[in-house]
C-alpha cells in the first residue's frame, strides 16, 4: 500500500518531470498550511517575518498576504533597503547591528527609508557610526530598537544557556541604553527586541535521544521562567523613557510559548514555512515539509547503493550530522558515514537504495530553510502535480547579502 510520502515522490516526479536536477521545489499546499497555522499559534499577535528563512522576495509576498502576517526581520540593511525599495513592507526591522558605512549612507539619505527601517543596537558604538556617516543635523530621524540578550544564565552567571548576542542583559543596563539614545540627537527608540535561541530554535524532542530531550524541556522551562520575569522588567524600564512601538520576540520553535508573554507585541517566524529537518525534532508544533531539492541518480557501484550528482548543501551551525541534507524520498535511504553529503557526489545506502536506476530523482529536504535558496537561481511552486509558477530566489536576482 502507498504511503503518504511515496505519494510526494509521485506527485514531485510528476509536477517536475521536464526539468534537469538539481533544482529546488516549493509546495504550495504545504507552505500556505505553514503559514495558517503559524499565525493561529501567534494566538491573534502579528508574525513578523524573517527573510533569512525564506530568502525569495515573491515567497515572501506570500507570507505577508496571509492574515496575521505583518512586517519583515531582515537580517542585513543593505537586504532591508532592497525589500523596502521594492514596496514588500512599509515596516522592515533589521535583527543585527549594522557597520556597513555605505548601506547607512544609503539609509541616512532617504526619509522614505528612514521612516521605514528600522535598526538594531546594543552599544552606543553603533549610534557613533550613524553619526560618522551623517550627522544628525544633516539627515532624517533614525529609528533604533534594543537588542536585549535573551539568555539564561544560572548559577550566578557561571553557566551560559542561548546564543551569545547582544551585551545588554539587565533592565539596568537596557535602561541606561534607552536613555541615552532617547535623549541623543537624531535618533527615536521605538523597539525592543528578545531572541530565546535556547527555547525557539533548539528542538525539545531529538530523534532517538530521549535523556537529551527531557533535559532540554527542562532547561527550556526554566529559561522561560527566567525570562518571562526580566523581559517584564526591562520593557517596563524602557517604557518609562519612551513609547515603545513593537516588543519582539521568539521564533518558529516558541510562537506560542512566546506569544503568552504579555510584554510581548509581535512574534518573529519563518523557517516553519519551509519546514526543514532541525524542526522535525519539536514536539509543540512540527511544519508541514514544504520545501525540497532534487539531485539525480548517476552511478549504481554496486546493488546497495546508488550515487546522486551533488547533494552536499550542508547548513551552518555546529558541525553535526543535524546540519546535513536528509535524503527524503524515497524513503529507506541514508548517507555513508564515511563519505556524508559530497561536494559533487553522494552515495546513499539503505532499503530504497536498491529500486533506484540512474536518472531517477532523489528528493532532499535541508536543515535549515532559508539557505537551501544560496544553492539555486530559482524556486519552483508546484501546486498538486504541476509546477506552476517559478520564481527566482535572492541568488536567482543577483544578491547574496551573507
Amino acid at each position: 500500500m502507498a504511503t503518504e510520502r511515496d505519494e510526494l515522490r509521485d506527485r514531485l516526479d510528476r509536477a517536475t518531470a521536464h526539468l534537469d536536477p538539481p533544482y529546488a521545489v516549493v509546495d504550495l499546499t504545504a507552505f500556505d498550511a505553514n503559514a495558517t497555522a503559524l499565525a493561529g499559534r501567534a494566538g491573534g499577535k502579528p508574525l513578523r517575518l524573517a527573510s533569512k528563512s525564506v530568502r525569495s522576495r515573491e515567497l515572501t509576498r506570500r507570507a505577508l498576504a496571509t492574515p496575521g502576517w505583518r512586517g519583515i526581520m531582515a537580517f542585513t540593511l543593505a537586504e532591508a533597503i532592497w525589500l523596502a525599495r521594492a514596496e514588500l513592507t512599509t515596516d522592515v526591522l533589521v535583527a543585527y547591528p549594522t557597520v556597513g558605512r555605505g548601506s547607512l549612507g544609503e539609509l541616512t539619505a532617504d526619509a522614505a527609508l528612514a521612516e521605514t527601517v528600522t535598526l538594531m543596537v546594543d552599544d552606543v558604538a553603533q549610534l557613533d557610526l550613524v553619526d560618522d556617516v551623517r550627522p544628525a543635523d544633516r539627515r532624517p530621524e533614525i529609528r533604533v530598537c534594543l537588542d536585549l540578550d535573551a539568555s539564561w544564565r544560572p548559577l550566578g552567571g557561571r553557566v551560559h544557556v542561548g546564543v551569545r548576542r547582544s551585551p545588554v542583559h539587565t533592565a539596568q543596563a537596557a535602561a541606561t541604553l534607552a536613555a541615552t539614545v532617547a535623549e541623543r540627537p537624531g535618533f527615536r527608540l521605538v523597539g525592543l527586541m528578545a531572541y530565546e535561541a535556547q527555547i525557539a530554535g533548539l528542538g525539545d524532542a531529538p530523534p532517538g535521544q530521549a535523556m537529551l530531550g527531557a533535559a532540554i524541556r527542562f532547561t527550556q522551562r526554566r529559561s522561560y521562567r527566567e525570562l518571562l520575569h526580566r523581559r517584564s522588567a526591562v520593557v517596563a524600564a524602557v517604557s518609562d523613557l519612551t513609547d515603545l512601538e513593537l516588543v519582539n520576540g521568539g521564533g518558529t520553535g516558541s510562537v506560542a510559548a512566546t506569544s503568552a508573554d504579555p510584554s510581548i507585541t509581535e512574534i518573529t517566524a519563518g523557517s516553519g514555512l519551509y519546514g526543514p529537518t532541525l524542526f522535525d525534532g519539536y514536539r509543540a508544533w512540527r511544519p508541514a515539509p514544504a520545501a525540497f531539492f532534487a539531485c539525480s541518480v548517476v552511478r549504481r557501484p554496486d546493488p546497495t547503493v546508488a550515487t546522486v550528482l551533488g547533494g552536499g548543501w550542508i547548513a551552518s551551525g555546529p558541525a553535526a550530522a543535524s546540519r546535513l541534507p536528509t535524503p527524503w524520498l524515497p524513503e529507506g535511504l541514508s548517507m555513508i558515514g564515511a563519505e556524508g553529503a559530497g561536494e559533487v557526489q553522494t552515495p546513499l545506502t539503505g532499503p530504497g537504495a536498491a529500486g533506484l536506476d540512474l536518472g531517477d530523482r532523489v528528493w532532499f529536504r535541508h536543515a535549515k530553510a532559508g539557505e537551501l535558496c544560496e544553492r539555486v537561481n530559482d524556486l519552483h511552486l508546484v501546486d498538486g502535480d504541476e509546477v506552476v509558477a517559478t520564481v527566482p530566489t535572492y541568488r536567482g536576482e543577483g544578491r547574496a547579502f551573507l
